[in-house]
């Protein structure tokens, strides 16, 4: 393809998959594309590496977002193809060496060659020699380290020769869709997001769930929302969001149930609502962000309680993570600043003072059914609200 810039993309655990490796990368291939649909675009693979080739239209940052929001990719690079020809190597190599890290000056590096094709009339070795001249010649500052180097230019000789620097990181993982599709309970916290990033890592595709409880709740949570949903999408595949108005269904909890029991309830009936929506959506899990004992509604008696409330299974990446791992990932993926404004959700708004902490399954499951509160949840059922967000993370309308 004529005016286009060729990227390498490195699989990690697709690679391992053996018989089934094809329908891995087959959906690897379409979630990338569909991160830069609008763009001529060209797929092409050769043992243990894919290639994309992108029309040079294609911003840089819409490329950037595509490979390091895609899960399945290990690493990306941008990489120069050229003749099997060691003049047309070297001025590859002198191309390259005006984009980062090189551009810089300053550092070590490393030249690492392979052979595919061991008729080429030059060994490893010596092409790693002449690659060696070339950065010294660009760049004098530069010094050689074997072991540990800060960046490496790397050449492979296959039909034609390929030219690229150090990786930039992908988040590895399955390629999302590989895996089914559930549900995720999206609070306003930092957890839900980060729960999502775990589950779609393994490859599972998420819609989202949030409970609104207006005017107890601002608007400002529900945009809170809308920001952590879009800010997911691209890691999602996009993804869909499901508000539910819960306001009657929490004041009805309030005014049936037990002060202490309230928190546990509240958990119930969205455990209720999930499953429904989950159903609806063609969906087989619901997703949430609990960790073991964070909270009074996150012991393990009371996840046995609210998971009775579901017929799907209920799973929690972060169900043995520490707060401060769950923050630091936060941070990575770029949910952290938007987790901690100051809007709180709805079970925040209702909690009492003294949550149960150890309920009894029979009992608590007793008192749930006497509130008699389905044909509210089937009304909020009715009448949720859906933002769709495209694999980019902008709002679909």
């Amino acid at each position: 393809m004529n005016d286009s810039t060729l990227y390498l993309v490195r699989l990690g655990e697709i690679s391992l998959k053996g018989l089934n490796r094809d329908f891995f990368e087959k959906r690897l291939k379409n979630n990338i594309k569909s991160k830069l649909k609008g763009y001529r675009t060209q797929v092409s693979k050769q043992k243990g590496r894919i290639f994309f080739e992108i029309e040079n239209g294609c911003p840089r940052d819409t490329i950037e977002m595509a490979f390091s929001t895609t899960f399945g990719v290990v690493g990306y690079s941008r990489c120069l193809r050229c003749a099997k020809d060691i003049e047309a190597i070297k001025e590859a190599a002198r191309v390259l060496m005006q984009d980062e890290p090189f551009s810089k000056g300053v550092g070590t590096f490393k030249s690492i060659t392979k052979r595919a094709d061991k008729n080429f009339e030059l060994n490893s070795y010596q092409i790693d020699c002449i690659l060696g001249e070339v950065v010294h010649s660009e760049h004098p500052k530069l010094t050689v380290d074997v072991k540990n180097p800060d960046m490496t230019i790397n050449c492979e000789i296959r039909d034609k020769a390929y030219l690229f620097t150090s990786a930039k990181s992908g988040p590895g993982g399955l390629p999302v869709t590989t895996a089914g599709k559930g549900m995720l309970l999206l609070s306003g916290g930092i957890d839900s997001p980060v729960a999502a990033y775990r589950m779609a890592q393994r490859g599972l595709k998420m819609e989202c769930i949030y409970f609104h409880a207006y005017p107890y709740t601002s608007e400002l949570a529900l945009e809170k929302v809308k920001t952590l949903a879009s800010l997911i999408a691209p890691y999602l595949q996009g993804t869909r969001l499901h508000v539910v108005h819960f306001t009657e269904a929490q004041l009805w909890i309030k005014q049936h149930s037990l002060e202490e029991e309230t928190t546990l309830m509240f958990r119930a009936a969205m455990m209720h609502v999930a499953n429904a929506i989950s159903k609806k959506q063609e969906g087989m899990c619901i997703v949430t962000g609990e960790a073991l004992s964070q909270v009074a509604s996150q012991t393990l008696e009371s996840m046995v309680f609210t998971d009775s409330m579901s017929e799907q299974l209920v799973l929690r990446p972060l169900v043995g993570m520490d707060k401060q791992e769950i923050m630091n990932l936060a941070k990575q993926i770029g949910t952290y600043e938007t987790s901690i404004l100051p809007y709180e959700d709805c079970c925040v708004i209702f909690s009492p003072k003294h949550p149960l902490v150890r309920p009894d399954k029979e009992l608590m499951t007793q008192h749930y059914r006497q509130m008699g509160i389905e044909a509210l949840l089937e009304e909020a059922i009715d009448a949720v609200q859906v933002f769709d967000y495209g694999p980019d993370g902008q709002p679909r309308i």
